[in-house]
């Protein structure tokens, strides 16, 4: 017969990490299963009772070690984008705590406020949490001009460039834009990669319009550009008279479905052959495409070419507040679709000015009267809100005092009314001379400005001066002292119709993008690439003796390996990289209560960021260890695998000679994956240590994980390998040097 108490235990068990977040009295749950635990001990059922001991452990663990801890869970959230994992933070805060950001990480403050002592004091063991670079949902992504140079000879790289750049009427080098997309091929090329270009054109798919844009290519590059047959470069190698100084394209995109709907068996085929994928495609970052999301999932490293990074440096300006006043100066219409940027852009800016459809919403929700054929009334609620937004965020609201209108029985006729006297039968065409005065009035004193959205107020309107006067007010100002960006085809041929240096201007063509980051929507084009370590890290700070040698270990977990390590290896510095915030968390607090002057933890995706982390270290790297990967996550076929080509291959650049890569798990299937990925992808540089053909019987340095204990006690087999780094010289024999360090 089944103990109620058991029942209760299971039904009170969080089945959820939701379930978590609705608890409202961590003391009064602690102590029912206080109770609770002391009623089953008197059970005589012993099974019951272990389970019961189980649940319970648990539990406590969901909850907090001591009242004065907070409940903090990390939700992992799967985007549809590969070797991507974003973490959310939810928690439960006792009253006891407070909690305060300190450097992207949540840390808990005792009751008067001020942060825990050991974590103030720390100015050795600064918290470095990947997540800190993110901005308004975007990471800091793996680049082109990060990524090593020498890794690109020989690699068939695939470049997703923007037709509207490159094949517009006239490609201006002296345009940054223009020239960084097209410094991205020439830069792959000059490095030695075999470079394959695809994009898509509002063309037909016939090969006289494929050898057309080649050629146009070829113009523009200087270089010998070759157009396949097909979308895949699989068998390139078969093509007979191709130089491997040329640079190929591939097909046309436009109008093929899998690639609008991400088809993986086409971007499979697509990305047949390549190695590293570079996208230059900034405008289509916020569309799900096989050729710019799907891709990712097969090439071992993807990038972000220098059109695509300069451009989305543009647009995390936008949401930097470091210059007020702040201004944006809004046009088009569809308010409706557009309301949630407000949101983002009243927590940063001082005014809003409207000079498009949308401004007769906000017109109409101020009280302004408009005639009734401008007023969409589905957007009403939304414009109410963006004044009140407004209001509280005191952001001044400018709207236009007076407006060009057009005679719709005379088109001819053209006359200004104010805003508040507009007359039945005339349509607004453009800004009236007193609005156009008071806009320029007002920016004049800002310091930072953004204009996205036509100075439009009807089809195929051909009175442009308002726009044009706009344009070149923008451009007066931006040679000043006021950081200006101009997005939208629209504004941007406008100002460039003003002047012919666009140097002092910041200029974002495609607007929808913009839109979409204003909205707070992610990027699936951006969150689709490699990231990057978004910090610098000052090694002198966390070590102190930053020359000493380095050993890292990937998926540090709860870090009792590196600790322990560190202990007694006081000549060796360690290192541990964990995804986990908060294992790194209580890492850190370990390192400072026992007061570890060579170890240290950062809380980032290693897979991604293990060359940029590691790359700048002033020591030698002797060892790198990945101790008992979750198998789960690390089969083939899963994208978010850890052990990827890009990390391997960094680890075996970053090794020094005679360096050493221990791997060890319980899982055989797992260990035999590793094994034969690092002799797979370590260019002929590592070899298993002394000749090695079984599995190693015993731990070498004598210290074992938490899990490696928890598999050994039961009973449990271990599968484990180490592999050493050639030598430069020798080739042959790897020094022992290094060996009697560490071991």
């Amino acid at each position: 017969m089944t103990c109620p108490l058991f029942l209760l235990s299971t039904s009170l068990y969080p089945t959820s990490l939701e379930t978590n977040t609705n608890i409202h009295d961590t003391r009064g749950f602690i102590i029912i299963f206080l109770l609770h635990f002391v009623l089953c001990c008197s059970e005589q059922d012993t099974n019951v009772f272990q389970i019961l001991r189980f649940n319970l452990v648990n539990l406590m663990a969901h909850l907090m070690k001591t009242l004065h801890e907070q409940v903090f869970l990390n939700i992992s959230c799967f985007y549809d984008s590969p070797k991507l994992l974003k973490h959310k933070s939810c928690s439960y805060v006792p009253k006891v705590a407070k909690f305060q950001k300190y450097n992207g990480a949540l840390l808990a403050m005792q009751g008067n406020g001020e942060l825990a002592s050991h974590v103030v004091n720390s100015f050795n063991h600064k918290i470095y949490i990947d997540n800190g670079g993110e901005l308004n949902g975007i990471p800091h992504i793996q680049t082109l001009r990060e990524f090593p140079r020498e890794e690109l000879f020989g690699k068939v790289v695939m470049v997703r460039f923007d037709s509207n750049i490159l094949l517009k009427q006239e490609c201006n080098q002296k345009n940054q834009s223009d020239f960084n997309a097209l410094f991205t091929i020439k830069y792959l090329h000059e490095a030695g990669a075999k470079v394959i270009l695809v994009s898509d054109w509002k063309t037909n798919t016939s090969e006289l319009r494929t050898k057309s844009v080649a050629d146009l290519l070829s113009e523009i590059l200087q270089i010998q550009v070759v157009p396949l047959q097909g979308v895949s470069c699989k068998k390139l190698s078969e093509i007979t008279g191709l130089k491997k100084e040329n640079i190929f394209l591939l097909e046309n995109l436009y109008n093929i479905k899998d690639e609008v709907a991400n088809c993986l068996k086409y971007a499979r085929e697509l990305s047949s052959g390549v190695d590293i994928f570079v996208n230059d495609s900034f405008s289509n970052s916020h569309k799900v495409l096989a050729s710019t999301v799907g891709v990712t999932r097969i090439c071992y490293a993807c990038v972000a070419g220098f059109h695509f990074e300069e451009k989305l440096r543009l647009m995390k300006n936008l949401a930097e507040a470091n210059k007020k006043p702040y201004v944006a100066i809004i046009g088009g219409g569809n308010l409706a679709k557009k309301a949630a940027s407000f949101r983002f852009l009243a927590s940063r800016c001082q005014g809003f000015v409207f000079v498009g459809m949308m401004s007769f919403q906000i017109m109409n929700a101020l009280g302004v009267p408009v005639p009734i054929d401008l007023v969409v009334r589905k957007a009403f609620s939304e414009a109410q809100d963006i004044v009140r937004l407004a209001r509280d965020n005191n952001v001044t609201i400018l709207y236009p005092k007076d407006f060009l209108c057009r005679n719709k029985t005379d088109p001819k006729q053209l006359h200004v009314f104010p805003s508040r006297g507009l007359l039945d039968g005339w349509m607004p065409v453009d800004l009236g001379p007193a609005t156009l005065d008071e806009i320029g009035s007002m920016l004049t004193i800002c310091k930072k400005i953004i204009w996205i959205g036509p100075v439009k107020f009807a089809d195929r309107s051909e009175h442009t001066n308002g726009a044009s006067k706009l344009a070149k007010v923008l451009v007066k100002l931006s040679q000043g002292n006021c950081e200006t960006t101009v997005v939208g085809t629209t504004a941007c041929q406008l100002v460039r119709q003003e002047t012919s240096s666009l140097s002092t201007i910041n200029m974002v063509e495609n607007a929808s993008v913009v839109w979409e980051f204003l909205k707070g929507r992610k990027l699936p084009g951006v969150l689709a690439l490699d990231r990057a370590y978004p910090f610098k890290i000052n090694w002198n700070n966390v070590y102190s003796d930053a020359t000493q040698s380095l050993v890292v270990d990937i998926g540090s977990g709860n870090g009792l390996f590196l600790l322990e390590m560190a202990k007694r290896r006081k000549d060796l510095n360690f290192l541990g990289l964990e995804m986990n915030e908060k294992l790194v968390l209580r890492c850190l607090d370990s390192i400072q209560q026992f007061d570890i002057k060579n170890g240290h933890f950062i809380a980032t995706n290693a897979t991604s960021t293990f060359r940029s982390i590691v790359s700048s270290y002033p020591g030698e790297l002797v060892l790198v260890s990945i101790q008992c990967p979750n198998p789960d996550f690390n089969k083939p076929e899963h994208r978010w695998r850890m052990l990827q080509r890009s990390l391997i291959e960094a680890v075996v650049d970053l090794l020094a000679s005679g360096g050493k890569v221990f791997l060890q798990s319980d899982v055989e299937e797992v260990a035999i994956r590793m094994k034969e990925q690092f002799l797979r992808y370590c260019k002929g540089k590592l070899v298993l240590e002394n000749g090695q053909t079984d599995w190693l019987d015993e731990n070498p340095f004598g210290i074992r994980s938490d899990w490696e204990k928890h598999v050994l006690e039961r009973g449990a087999p271990m599968y484990r390998m180490m592999f050493s780094k050639l030598s430069e010289i020798s080739e042959v024999s790897c020094s022992n040097d290094v060996v009697q360090k560490v071991v």
